[in-house]
């Protein structure tokens, strides 16, 4: 009978959240709540195994992270239980409005910069300078002192500030540019985000308003994460970041308690100097600079609209790095006086907005824990849970089945049920190690990500893979274990063993595929290539135009298919795709049937500025992708981590969508 509640969820879900009055999001909260709350009375009361004071620890333990994953994930859901705006729909007329009241303000940008390379740096900076406001400044904060970084910022005409003292590393560099500038507002890019080039006109309209100190937008990114490349999953799977710029963000937005993310934003200057700048003894220096400014009575507001891209760390061991210091920033703010819990002036839900933020990195730990559980049941022949058929029946498969039905309506299509999880099995085992060295009190020093980083060969990330392998060694003598308890004629009664089973078959394949991304392939062109689906034409000497669709794109080349033959490409042929782009040489570099790979031929300066701003300074070019169905991806998933995928190369590469019209594409 608990199973016809699904028949809820599946009828909500026929029609997209966004487009849904808030009684349905409320409905479906209720149910999850009420289901969970079912769940956990049934689990503390009649399934935990008291035969052994070994089962009794275990089955404790396993409640206890079981139940604070449940409750936890009730948080956010019941912070979505208040509506949220869409301020996209704003940007129109608050533009007119500033327009028409001739409020333009001076705006610097403030690019910090720590030993990134050239190329990076200069795509940053050609987009900051291509800013259709016209009463900005861009400023290179370059705390690595280098020459080539100086000559940079002279060449293309940008103000240049190197630091005698490089203390508190992002933060002490911001703030040592501020002291430098003589502006109304603020905007921060990091060295590898490229802006478009309305990113400032699209932001501007909001902070008319003097009770708004910052307007922050989404990061999207030119590149796949490691986990989505390492596996070839990038048509299946979103970036882990997806679901925090397009559902918990809006949601806190609607709170009053919008997250600072260190890029892409525009701040009010006067407001960072009533908080004394940006927080410098906090590692998440934007985090805790938000929730300053937040309790001074700031207004902080978020922009859904995708208006700059930067790249993803690149192998895994970076991308777990990354995270680490994510997370040991967020933690370490619980002990600061700007913190989520210490400082004042927050509404109780502002307050348990902030507090979520730092509790998603606390979870790492009972999930450490419901990975191990599984091994009780083949190496120790312990169940840490009774689980009976009927509880799968009534309680167990209603509440999970119908978390899995909505968790992707909910999120607005921004993440999936079961694949989203695939980067928790590769960052838990270090996340959690992150968490008790932060509880110690040991500080973790800021690192820049590397970025743009060419690699001849592939190579495992063994930090992450040695535990991985450990735990995969674990989970298949489990496996073994429970199916030698079964050949050995032993009988499985009503109790959970078979669930058991399917847990263990489960964390294998989990572990499997967590280990498999931990292989980064070689990558000979770091630059970002992007997929897309549009016409072009191939010019030759001769003025004759042959025409061709482009699958994708890069600042280094294209790769070309054709309908019936393939045209004599020599050196003197070029391709054209935009009125916004000159035609651009090019030399084969790999051939198919009906298809070529192209590099760019020489080109002139011209030439190189018109491709940067078509592949990253259009407006609109970024877009919002809607996972796809699992059952799909996960044969997708499946289908890999068996057979592997193949070395990248041409026609072969690692694909982000780019969205080929836009509002100045000038396509053909």
């Amino acid at each position: 009978m608990s199973l016809l509640l699904l028949l809820w969820p599946l009828w909500l879900t026929r029609r997209p959240e966004a487009d849904s009055p808030l009684w349905a999001r409320r409905s479906l909260i209720l149910l999850i709540s009420l289901l969970t709350l079912r769940y956990l009375h049934w689990r503390c009361t009649d399934s935990l195994n008291l035969d052994s004071g070994l089962s009794t620890a275990l089955s404790l333990l396993m409640l206890v992270a079981e139940g604070w994953l449940l409750v936890t994930g009730l948080l956010p859901l019941w912070l979505a239980w208040r509506a949220f705006p869409d301020r996209r729909t704003q940007v129109a007329d608050l533009t007119r409005r500033w327009k028409a009241d001739r409020w333009q303000p001076k705006v610097a940008i403030l690019v910090p910069s720590y030993g990134e390379p050239l190329n990076v740096l200069e795509r940053t900076l050609q987009g900051c300078l291509a800013q259709s406001y016209p009463h900005c400044t861009v400023w290179l904060l370059d705390d690595s002192g280098r020459d080539d970084v100086r000559q940079l910022a002279r060449k293309l005409g940008c103000r240049y500030r190197h630091r005698p003292q490089r203390s508190n590393a992002k933060a002490g560099n911001l703030n040592d540019g501020l002291r430098r500038i003589e502006a109304e507002l603020v905007a921060v890019f990091d060295a590898d985000f490229i802006p478009q080039t309305v990113f400032l006109e699209r932001c501007i309209g909001f902070l008319q308003d003097p009770e708004v100190a910052l307007v922050q937008t989404p990061q999207s990114f030119l590149n796949a994460d490691p986990v989505m490349r390492n596996l070839g999953m990038e048509p299946w799977l979103l970036p882990d970041e997806e679901s925090f710029y397009r559902w918990i963000e809006p949601v806190r937005d609607g709170w009053g308690a919008v997250v600072c993310a260190g890029t892409s934003f525009v701040v009010r200057r006067a407001a960072l100097d009533q908080v004394g700048g940006f927080v410098e003894q906090a590692l998440s220096e934007d985090f805790v600079t938000g929730i300053a400014l937040r309790q001074q009575g700031w207004r902080l507001v978020y922009l859904q609209e995708k208006l700059s891209a930067g790249l993803a760390a690149e192998t895994m061991a970076d991308f777990v790095r990354q995270r680490q210091r994510w997370a040991a920033g967020t933690l370490q703010s619980l002990r600061l006086s700007s913190g989520p819990i210490r400082t004042g002036g927050l509404s109780l839900g502002q307050r348990l907005a902030y507090l979520e933020g730092v509790i998603h990195w606390i979870n790492n730990l009972p999930r450490l824990v419901l990975m191990l559980m599984p091994l009780s049941y083949g190496l120790l022949n312990i169940l840490p849970i009774h689980l009976t058929g009927r509880a799968i029946l009534e309680l167990v498969l209603p509440m999970w089945a119908t978390v899995l039905l909505s968790i992707g309506w909910l999120n607005r299509g921004s993440r999936a049920a079961l694949l989203s999880e695939l980067t928790g099995w590769v960052l838990t085992v270090p996340l959690t190690s992150t968490l008790i060295s932060t509880a110690l009190g040991r500080r973790l020093g800021f690192r820049v990500t590397p970025k743009h980083q060419s690699r001849g060969q592939g190579g495992w990330s063994w930090v992450l893979a040695l535990p991985l392998l450990v735990l995969t060694a674990l989970n298949a003598a489990n496996l073994a274990g429970l199916l030698q308890q079964l050949g050995n004629g032993e009988a499985w009664g009503d109790d959970g063993r078979f669930a058991g089973l399917a847990w263990a078959v489960l964390n294998l394949l989990g572990t499997l595929t967590a280990l498999r991304a931990c292989w980064d392939p070689p990558m000979r062109d770091p630059a970002p290539w992007l997929a897309v689906d549009m016409e072009g034409e191939v010019l030759d000497a001769g003025g004759h135009r042959h025409p061709c669709r482009i699958k994708a794109i890069s600042e280094t080349g294209a790769e070309l298919h054709f309908r019936n033959h393939v045209p004599t490409l020599v050196s003197s042929s070029a391709l054209r795709w935009s009125t916004a782009v000159p035609p651009l040489p090019i030399e084969i570099s790999a051939e198919r049937p009906l298809a070529r790979a192209v590099a760019w031929g020489k080109t002139t300066a011209r030439q190189q500025h018109a491709l940067m701003q078509w592949l990253y300074g259009r407006s609109g070019c970024w877009r919002d992708r809607l996972a796809p169905q699992e059952w799909r991806a996960l044969l997708a998933l499946l289908k890999r981590v068996l057979f592997g995928t193949p070395a990248p190369a041409a026609f072969r590469r690692s694909l982000v969508p780019l969205a080929a019209q836009g509002s100045t594409s000038g396509q053909l």
